[in-house]
């Protein structure tokens, strides 16, 4: 036998359960198909079949989390915890790719960065943060979060003829490097004061060896905390988020909106509420205050915007203290409430974001409050959806917002933290400064000059040259009236809009979804 044979003869190869991993290499697989297929040098297939076939690869991976539900494993030598809040945090996440896909139909993005290096990216982010959702190891903890970041440093200067995008890149890939570098340094210190890679070691080892008082177990915690939350946007780790969320193309703003908050918390669950658990008393009260400043700093700051992306960054912001709640109830109740407002925030704020792509590119006022008004009279279909959106967010009863922040509310007063319960409800008084802002905007205001105006004279010839405001609008792309049909984006829209006041109303099957995510704590707390 040789030495190579005999040497695998003794090592011990770890069970991998393929089926349970079959979502992930679902996404990862079709990321290179996807890559392969932009190759082509049919410009019809990169620019339909290309976003065709991504939306097939998220359609089999839904299917195929589905099928997983009920079916708890810990895979690849107990890397990976495949439960019911993982696939649930998994189905939120393909839905937000999807919805990422179709507001980038008609976007700028995929053309200038090629259509294949740009799906297959997001594909990729996507498989990420599954990783992320799903670890129960510092290690795999840590390539999610890598296999995440990496890919959006790229899409966030996906227009790379735009300066603000590249810019938004270049930030984002500094400060995001550091928010890295911060969370492996404190994963480093747990593993030095365990002993212990693995979420169950290190909370076995903290238990039996009386760590809670140990200060290099404690330092570690601290720079997890802030690891994490400068992905999560949590004051005072936020400052990129505006600038990067206004750079960046919209759709890929939209994404990083509601997916990596999807990503960070479902993080800051499997941490701290299953590997640090036993040291709640710790870090829970120090998170608790994070969330408050999170949570005044978020609202105050987006008072004063006229941009709605950095409107909508700071509001990230808010809303990532609200969540924080969730996690330091540290209870099974807890864990559903973080799930359920991580659900809502989805359809919340792909309306938000849906509107404002559509009006970037029917106005020329980008993405201003400007581009919104008069639209309740001009664009009824696109108001309303907004309007619901901006609701929801402030927490107006008979929006799926109002039921969130309850449920949170509801697991902080449980544990003991209604004090977070209040500043909860002061910061959505604050909000309602801003989101009502927008409102009036949209239903109280005027509608700008019509953007054929801008149109005939900016991008057309003058009508004494032979020019035609009506033909130069068609050759563009646009319709007759100035706008670019984007039926796609209307969908997202209607329907996201739509589920805010449906779930608002009869939650009850949302409730039963985000109950087997807390369910999948059970023994923990």
């Amino acid at each position: 036998m040789t030495p190579v044979l005999a040497a695998s003869h003794y090592l011990a190869h770890p069970h991998i359960d393929w089926v349970s991993l079959s979502p992930l290499l679902a996404l990862l697989g079709g990321a290179l198909v996807v890559l392969m297929f932009g190759l082509l040098a049919d410009r019809a297939a990169r620019e339909q079949g290309v976003p065709v076939l991504t939306l097939f690869v998220f359609a089999i991976t839904i299917a195929l989390t589905i099928g997983r539900f009920n079916h708890e494993r810990t895979i690849v030598a107990g890397a990976l915890r495949v439960d019911d809040l993982a696939l649930t945090l998994n189905l939120i996440l393909c839905a937000g790719g999807i919805a990422t896909v179709l507001f980038s139909w008609h976007s700028d993005a995929p053309r200038q960065a090629a259509h294949g290096e740009y799906y297959a990216l997001l594909l990729s982010s996507v498989g990420g943060m599954f990783l992320l959702t799903s670890a129960q190891n510092t290690v795999v903890l840590f390539l999610g979060l890598e296999l995440l970041s990496i890919p959006l440093y790229v899409l966030c200067a996906a227009e790379m003829r735009r300066e603000h995008s590249l810019e938004s890149g270049l930030k984002y890939l500094i400060i995001g490097s550091a928010g890295s570098a911060t969370l492996l340094y404190g994963l480093a210190l747990l593993y030095g004061a365990t002993g212990s890679t693995s979420f169950s070691g290190i909370a076995f080892a903290i238990s039996q060896h009386g760590l809670g008082t140990d200060p290099l177990l404690l330092t570690g915690i601290g720079l997890c905390v802030v690891g994490l939350a400068f992905k999560a946007s949590i004051a005072p780790f936020h400052q990129w988020t505006p600038d990067v969320y206004e750079g960046a193309p919209t759709p890929i703003t939209a994404f990083m909106a509601v997916a990596t908050k999807v990503a960070a918390l479902g993080a800051f669950l499997r941490l701290f509420d299953v590997a640090l658990i036993d040291t709640a008393t710790v870090w829970a009260p120090a998170i608790a205050v994070l969330a408050a400043i999170t949570i005044i700093v978020g609202n105050v700051g987006a008072l004063g915007q006229s941009s709605m992306k950095r409107l909508l960054a700071y509001s990230s912001v808010a809303q990532a203290g609200y969540m924080l709640a969730g996690v330091v109830a540290s209870t099974q109740l807890g864990v559903s409430a973080v799930a359920f407002y991580l659900a809502v925030y989805l359809f919340m704020n792909l309306a938000a974001f849906g509107v404002v792509i559509a009006r970037e590119r029917e106005t020329d006022y980008g993405d201003r409050i400007e581009a919104l008004a008069g639209i309740g009279r001009t664009r009824p279909y696109l108001a309303w959806p907004m309007t619901f959106a901006m609701l929801g967010l402030a927490g107006i009863p008979a929006t799926a917002g109002f039921i969130g922040k309850f449920y949170l509310i509801d697991a902080a007063v449980d544990s003991g933290y209604t004090w977070l319960g209040v500043v909860i409800v002061i910061g959505s008084m604050i909000s309602l400064g801003y989101y009502l802002r927008v409102v009036a905007a949209m239903w109280m205001t005027e509608a700008p000059a019509p953007v054929t105006a801008a149109i005939g004279g900016a991008l057309g010839r003058p009508a004494i040259a032979g020019g035609s405001p009506e033909l130069d609008a068609l050759s563009d792309g646009r319709r007759a009236d100035g706008t670019l049909p984007q039926p796609e984006v209307a969908l997202v829209v209607l329907l996201a809009g739509i589920l805010t006041i449906v779930f608002g109303i009869f939650p009850q099957p949302l409730f039963d979804l985000v109950a087997h995510a807390g369910a999948a704590f059970t023994g923990i707390f």
